[in-house]
């Protein structure tokens, strides 16, 4: 590949020699993957991971919401951070933060300290996806920015399959702390080629951080999410829980109001009156947060209540991942038939009528049919995701399309991460207790949030009604976009 995009006209600094531009796809695809499979090699080691704290599997749900929830709080800053301080330096930092995190981790023998390290793998993470993105679109000229991007994406989707049956397989015949330790190896050596071949761009005059704005949104988001941790769980008393969500609110409000008055905003919220961006990062929302909990709930239900192994939790998981990759190129060619409103509207309906019908799945449900719900599963959620991740884009002019970016990531990894809380909350509420459930009880409370979610998936087409007919066309109908949104991953 070479490197025709001329980087003086940013104020770059340095310009890639050949080996190292071959090279970058290679990296920041390394990284790609490692955050991709972090995402999901969790799932399948929580029952096990929950034994070895002494905690509920249900609690287990803070260690996998944290991340994603750092991921949402820093990712919005990662572009200026990468513009001040250069993108080789900032990515070098994000890997080893991420390192240093898991390896914080692997270590951990509490839940409370367990989930702060996780906190500080999420703040690795949220430098790393979107510096290394940032990397490529500045070293490539736009006739290869696709077959690069295309490249880099596919670890991202890979992860996602790898991960459960990997973590399946570490937990019945190695320890759950390698989980976290396989990640070491990865990052030192992501270390050293960063330091040999990474571009270091960055621009001559930065616009100075909002500190105000992140304060107000990270906190803001922050305490709604230890809200809905906590919520259900009688450590604090109704009052206390209404405060804190009257506090967080109005923290997100003031952030709302700030935003607007400031010239160089965390976040520019005057996207939002975009329709086809406003539908598509709500609608993104709404929908993750009733299939968000999804991954956390099946390793619960096949480990602890129908009694599979971890291998077998694993091996169930993957259908759902291979059948997004498989079918990743039928894609686009749905979205330009029938159009983004369609696609939306009749494929959330049928993916929450997919999520109901998991509440089907019990002792005597033959594993074949658990297999073909998942493979369908999984293709109707790609194409759900591939169709709002595109979207974003459609009305959105170049200026702000690096903006439009963060805050399509950010409410991605905020509703994922709320997502786990309400999958959480909703069993939750059905078992007697959570702390000494017996199999039949989980599975009672596991079915009655399948139903909660899945209505509530239904629910979000309500959002993508606003779309009309043509919407989305400058993406559907450009043969460069369509591929490009092949490959978009959730």
């Amino acid at each position: 590949m070479s490197t025709s995009r001329s980087p003086s006209a940013r104020g770059i600094s340095s310009k890639p020699i050949a080996t190292s531009a071959r090279l970058l796809p290679w990296l920041v695809a390394v990284a790609f993957f490692m955050e991709s499979l972090d995402t999901t090699i969790l799932n399948t080691a929580v029952p096990a991971i929950a034994a070895a704290l002494k905690v509920a599997p249900l609690s287990m749900k803070s260690v996998l919401s944290s991340y994603t929830l750092s991921l949402a709080v820093f990712i919005p800053i990662s572009g200026w951070m990468a513009d001040r301080f250069g993108t080789r330096r900032v990515f070098a930092s994000a890997i080893g933060l991420f390192t240093l995190g898991s390896f914080l981790c692997g270590i951990s023998s509490d839940l409370h300290l367990l989930v702060a390290c996780r906190i500080l793998q999420g703040c690795g993470g949220a430098m790393m996806v979107p510096v290394g993105r940032l990397t490529i679109v500045r070293t490539f000229a736009k006739s290869e920015f696709i077959r690069a991007m295309s490249f880099v994406a596919i670890p991202g989707l890979v992860g996602p399959m790898l991960g459960p049956i990997a973590g399946g397989l570490i937990v019945g015949y190695l320890h759950w702390r390698m989980i976290f330790f396989v990640n070491l190896p990865i990052g030192l050596t992501g270390l050293y080629l960063v330091h040999r071949h990474l571009p270091d761009y960055r621009e001559k005059k930065t616009h100075p951080l909002d500190v105000v704005g992140l304060i107000l949104f990270g906190s803001g988001v922050a305490l709604l999410s230890y809200v809905l941790e906590v919520f259900g769980e009688h450590t604090l008393g109704s009052r206390e829980i209404l405060g804190l969500l009257v506090i967080s609110f109005a923290l997100l409000s003031g952030y709302g109001l700030h935003g607007a008055k400031t010239e160089f905003p965390l976040l520019r919220l005057m996207l939002f009156r975009v329709r086809t961006f406003r539908a598509a990062v709500v609608g993104s929302f709404v929908t993750r947060l009733g299939i968000g909990g999804i991954p956390f709930l099946f390793p619960l239900l096949y480990q602890v209540g129908l009694g599979f192994t971890p291998i077998q939790s694993g091996l169930l998981m993957m259908p759902q991942a291979i059948a997004a990759i498989s079918l990743k190129m039928t894609m686009p060619g749905i979205l330009r038939r029938f159009g983004y409103r369609n696609v939306l509207i009749s494929n959330t309906i049928i993916i929450g009528s997919m999520i109901l019908m998991f509440a089907t799945i019990g002792i005597g449900t033959p594993v074949w049919l658990i297999i073909l719900q998942l493979f369908f599963y999984g293709f109707f959620t790609s194409l759900q995701y591939t169709s709002m991740n595109s979207l974003v884009y459609a009305d959105v002019n170049e200026a702000d399309s690096s903006m439009a970016s963060s805050i399509a990531s950010t409410v991605q990894q905020m509703s994922m991460s709320f997502g786990v809380a309400a999958a959480s909350l909703a069993t939750a509420f059905f078992i007697p207790d959570r702390f000494r459930s017996n199999a039949s009880q989980l599975i009672h409370g596991i079915h009655h949030a399948f139903l909660c979610l899945g209505i509530l998936t239904i629910f979000s087409t309500i959002v993508f009604a606003e779309l009309r007919g043509g919407d989305g066309g400058t993406v559907s109908n450009a043969k460069e976009h369509a591929r490009a949104a092949a490959h978009l991953d959730a």
